[in-house]
């Protein structure tokens, strides 16, 4: 018997929705988050057991976290804000189930505190941490990193821009030359990391699968845009057709790019059309789309993919550039889930909440990995897209 497929899932999706007498609407307002719902969503059937597979969660414990990171991005524009010069970053802490606020000085920690978060007081601010990890965006676009580099990011657990090499390469010649480069060795912090190097996750043909580029490379959907959807830049250039898991034709690329950034969007014809739904793939009830705020760091994500199906884990960091062999791309974000070959382009996503794309990483869904994605509002900007929300 053939498996669920992305059109299948809109289907039974829209069925289910008649049937309860919910109507789908889709956002109207300018690219960017949809208001976020005033209370977590209730998890979906299967969800709990999903979060409980990966992330080791009882289904009371993925409800109650789910509920405190929604908070907790509510909070963060607004808490961003309040701190003004002095904010040097945010995340998510599980253990206390709020959002934890850095500040260089602590004159609106008041404030801060009473709307629901924590502080913690640290040396560097974001903005000077974002003009050091710029600076190395820079040096590697006149020249490439060395491969021995896997990519860097703002931290802002550690208040460091944290720069990734392979294990044993720490002290490399080569490294230390692209760090000097830059100007930015004060704020640098470095790390080994795995013995893979990130890879992007296209892959050849299989049957029964979303969809395929140019007849010959299969990527996963990501989130419905009005007038089609989008996935990775890597999947395809600006033009390649694009047919979908029953061979039908479904669309070209209206936009891509890779590397420097890795998404794209595809506007798709001939009887295909849009939903707000991530497949669930029977391991998890599909779920609905109901806007797309960031979730901080610490918050948990979950994947969906047509290699893998659906796998969870947390955000580790945010604007972090990934040295694949094509070239570096800016402005990832970092996750725990793993991924394989085909997933590239599938959907991430935080409750009811769009985060982004899925981009590329190392390991696999046996033994583990790390997987990276591209924020969607910032595919919805490039584009000037409107996410398709339930």
């Amino acid at each position: 018997m053939r498996r669920t497929t992305g059109i299948q899932a809109a289907l039974s999706a829209l069925l289910t929705l008649s049937t309860l007498g919910l109507g789908l609407t889709t956002a109207t307002a300018a690219p960017g988050p949809a208001p976020a719902p005033a209370v977590a969503s209730p998890l979906s059937p299967g969800l709990a057991d999903a979060l409980q597979r990966d992330l080791g969660l009882t289904a009371g414990q993925a409800e109650a976290r789910l509920g405190q990171e929604a908070t907790a991005a509510r909070l963060l524009p607004q808490l961003r804000t309040t701190a003004g010069a002095a904010y040097g970053g945010s995340w998510f802490d599980p253990s206390q189930g709020k959002l934890v606020v850095a500040l260089t000085d602590q004159a609106k920690a008041a404030e801060i505190r009473a709307a629901g978060a924590a502080t913690t007081t640290v040396a560097r601010t974001e903005q000077s941490l974002d003009r050091a990890k710029t600076a190395l965006d820079t040096a590697a676009r006149t020249t490439p990193a060395p491969a021995a580099v896997a990519g860097w990011r703002v931290d802002p657990q550690r208040n460091s821009v944290v720069v990734t090499v392979a294990p044993g390469s720490r002290r490399d010649a080569a490294v230390a030359a692209f760090l000097r480069s830059a100007g930015t060795t004060a704020a640098v912090t470095v790390e080994e990391g795995a013995a893979q190097a990130p890879r992007t996750f296209s892959a050849g043909v299989v049957g029964g699968d979303p969809y395929y580029i140019n007849g010959n490379t299969r990527c996963s959907i990501g989130f419905a845009v009005q007038g089609g959807f989008v996935s990775a830049g890597h999947c395809g250039g600006t033009g390649s057709s694009v047919v979908g898991w029953d061979g039908s034709a479904m669309g070209t690329f209206a936009g891509s790019s890779f590397p420097g950034n890795d998404y794209s969007w595809i506007r798709i014809a001939n009887g295909w059309w849009t939903v707000p739904v991530v497949l669930g793939w029977g391991t998890v009830s599909d779920a609905l789309v109901h806007g797309s705020w960031q979730a901080p760091v610490g918050s948990s994500v979950c994947r969906s993919g047509s290699t893998t199906h659906w796998h969870c884990g947390v955000v580790q960091g945010l604007n972090e550039t990934v040295n694949y062999s094509q070239g570096a791309v800016q402005q990832l974000t970092r996750t725990s889930v793993c991924a394989e070959p085909g997933d590239s382009g599938g959907s991430f996503i935080t409750g009811d909440q769009a985060q982004g794309v899925t981009s590329g990483g190392w390991g696999n869904c046996s033994s583990g990995g790390q997987t990276w994605f591209q924020p969607v509002n910032e595919i919805l900007s490039r584009y000037g897209l409107t996410l398709v929300t339930a």
